[in-house]
C-alpha cells in the first residue's frame, strides 16, 4: 500500500513539475514574441516540445506562427495541441481559416469549438480581428442564425458589458431578473460577484468566489476575481494565497508574479517579493515597473544602495519616465542625499510638473539644503496642485 501511494505521489508531482516547465517555456516565449522577437519565441518552443510533449506548448508555437504569418506551421501545431487535449486547437485552427478567407473551413472549426470545454464567448468571438475577412460572407451571416448560446448566457454577456461600461444599476436589474427565471448556477453567481466588484461590496465578492473556488479550485477567472477583492479590501496576506493558487495551478501570466510581488511587499515579506521579481525581470529584463518595485522593496528592505541600483538602472533604459527619477529621488530623500533628491526632483518635473507630491518634496528637501526661498516657491506649487499637506510647510516657514 505504502509503495502505491509513494507512486501515485511521484506521478503527481511528476505531472506539477511538467506543467510548471511548460508554463516557464510559454511566459518566456511571449516575452520573446511581444518584443517583436518571433524567431526566438520559436526556437524556445521548439526546445521545449524535444522534452515536453504539451499542448499549450504546441498552441502558444501556432499562435507566434499565426504572427508571422506562416499559417501552415501554425495549422501544423494545433492540429498536433487537439491530438493531445481533445478541441484544444480548434478556436486557432478556425482563425487562420479566416484570415486565409476560407469562411466554410473557419466556421467548420469554429463550431468544433463552441461544442467543447474550451468554448469561447460571443463577445469574444466577435471582437477578434482575425475573423474580418469572412464577417460578411454568407456562411458568417448563415453560421449566426443558429442560437448557439442559452438566454441565460446572452443575459450575463450582458450584465457584464453593463459592468464594464459602469452600468451598474442596469446590471442589478438584469441579475435580478436573470435570478427569478434560472435560479443561482455558477455562472449567474459570477455576474452577480462582477457587479459587487464594481460596487465596492468586496467582502460579499469574497463570499460568493470563496465558495465557487471550494468546488472548482482551478478556475482562473474565480481566482481572479477573488485575488482583486482581497486586493481592493487590503488583504495582501489573502490576496498573495489567491495568486499562488493561480501561479500554482499552470496559469502562464508573468504579471501574477508582479501581483503576488506587491502583496509580499505590503506584508513585508521581502525576500519572497525579490524572488518573484527577479523571476520576472529574468523574462521581461528592462521593464519598468519590474525594476521600480523591485526598488521600492529593497527600499523597505533597508538596502538603499540595492534600491539606488535598480533606480538608476531603470533611468538609463527608460530616460524619458518622470516615475523613474521620482522613485530615484525618494530613495535619495530617504537616505538625505538632499542634493541628489533636488536634482532627481527637479528632472521628474520637468517631464511631469503637475505632480504636487514631487513639488513638495522637492521643497522639503531644499529647504534641508537651506534654500528657504526656493523652498517656499515649491510649497506653494504643491498646495496649488491640491495638496494640502504643502499648507503646513507654508504657514511654518514661508510666513513671517
Amino acid at each position: 500500500m505504502k509503495k502505491i501511494l509513494i507512486l501515485i505521489w511521484l506521478i503527481a508531482f511528476t505531472g506539477i513539475v511538467t506543467g510548471q516547465q511548460a508554463v516557464d517555456y510559454i511566459m518566456r516565449a511571449k516575452s520573446y514574441s511581444e518584443a517583436g522577437n518571433n524567431d526566438s519565441a520559436i526556437k524556445l518552443l521548439s526546445e521545449a516540445l524535444a522534452i515536453l510533449k504539451e499542448s499549450r506548448l504546441y498552441s502558444e508555437r501556432a499562435e507566434v506562427n499565426t504572427l508571422k504569418g506562416d499559417y501552415s506551421a501554425a495549422i501544423s501545431d494545433y492540429s498536433e495541441a487537439n491530438k493531445l487535449t481533445s478541441s484544444s486547437g480548434e478556436y486557432g485552427l478556425s482563425r487562420i481559416y479566416a484570415l486565409k478567407g476560407d469562411a466554410s473551413t473557419a466556421l467548420y472549426h469554429l463550431e468544433l469549438n463552441l461544442k467543447s470545454t474550451f468554448r469561447k464567448a460571443e463577445k469574444e468571438i466577435m471582437l477578434d480581428p482575425a475573423f474580418g475577412p469572412i464577417e460578411n460572407s454568407p456562411q458568417w451571416r448563415q453560421f449566426w442564425k443558429k442560437e448557439w448560446y442559452s438566454d441565460s448566457e446572452k443575459r450575463i454577456s450582458e450584465i457584464e458589458y453593463n459592468v464594464s461600461t459602469g452600468r451598474i444599476e442596469e446590471s442589478k436589474t438584469l441579475l435580478t431578473e436573470l435570478k427569478k427565471s434560472y435560479g443561482s448556477n455558477d455562472d449567474i453567481l459570477y455576474a452577480e460577484a462582477s457587479i459587487n466588484l464594481a460596487s465596492g461590496k468586496y467582502p460579499e465578492v469574497v463570499r460568493i468566489t470563496s465558495g465557487l473556488i471550494a468546488v472548482n479550485p482551478y478556475n482562473e477567472k474565480y481566482l481572479r476575481m477573488l485575488a482583486n477583492a482581497q486586493t481592493a479590501s487590503s488583504n495582501p496576506a489573502g490576496a498573495s494565497v489567491t495568486y499562488s493558487q493561480l501561479i500554482g495551478s499552470g496559469v502562464a501570466d508573468a504579471e501574477l508574479l508582479i501581483q503576488r510581488a506587491e502583496c509580499y511587499k505590503k506584508t513585508g515579506e521581502n525576500d519572497k517579493a525579490m524572488k518573484d521579481l527577479e523571476k520576472y525581470l529574468d523574462i521581461y529584463p528592462g521593464n519598468r515597473v519590474a525594476l521600480s518595485l523591485a526598488g521600492k522593496v529593497e527600499t523597505a528592505a533597508g538596502d538603499n544602495l540595492k534600491a539606488l541600483e535598480y533606480f538608476s538602472k531603470n533611468l538609463k533604459i527608460h530616460p524619458g519616465d518622470a516615475e523613474c527619477y521620482t522613485d530615484r529621488a525618494n530613495s535619495y530623500f530617504a537616505s538625505r542625499s538632499w542634493d541628489w533628491a533636488i536634482n532627481d526632483y527637479s528632472m521628474s518635473l520637468d517631464l511631469k510638473p503637475a505632480n504636487p507630491e514631487v513639488w513638495l518634496n522637492k521643497g522639503i528637501a531644499l529647504l534641508n539644503t537651506g534654500k528657504v526661498e526656493e523652498a517656499c516657491h515649491d510649497f506653494r506649487r504643491s498646495f496649488s496642485l491640491g495638496n494640502k499637506r504643502a499648507s503646513e510647510y507654508i504657514s511654518r516657514e514661508c510666513i513671517k
